[in-house]
C-alpha cells in the first residue's frame, strides 16, 4: 500500500502573479509541479523554507 505524500497544501490555491507562488502554501510553480517527484528528504528540507516565505508574504502585505 502506497503511503500519503506530505504536502503543505491549505486547499487555499491561489498563485500571487508577483511572487510566482501559491499564498495558500508558499510553494513555487516549479515547485507544485514536481512535488509529487520530490523525495521525503526534499520535502521535509522545504518545510523550514515554506514558513519564511510565508512570514515574508504577510509582513509585506501587512505593510
Amino acid at each position: 500500500m502506497k503511503r500519503a505524500i506530505w504536502s503543505p497544501c491549505i486547499q487555499v490555491c491561489f498563485v500571487d502573479p508577483e511572487d510566482r507562488m501559491c499564498v495558500g502554501c508558499f510553494r513555487t510553480l516549479e515547485e507544485l509541479g514536481r512535488w509529487t517527484r520530490f523525495t521525503d528528504a526534499e520535502r521535509a528540507a522545504l518545510k523550514p523554507e515554506l514558513e519564511k516565505r510565508r512570514a515574508a508574504y504577510l509582513a509585506r502585505k501587512a505593510g
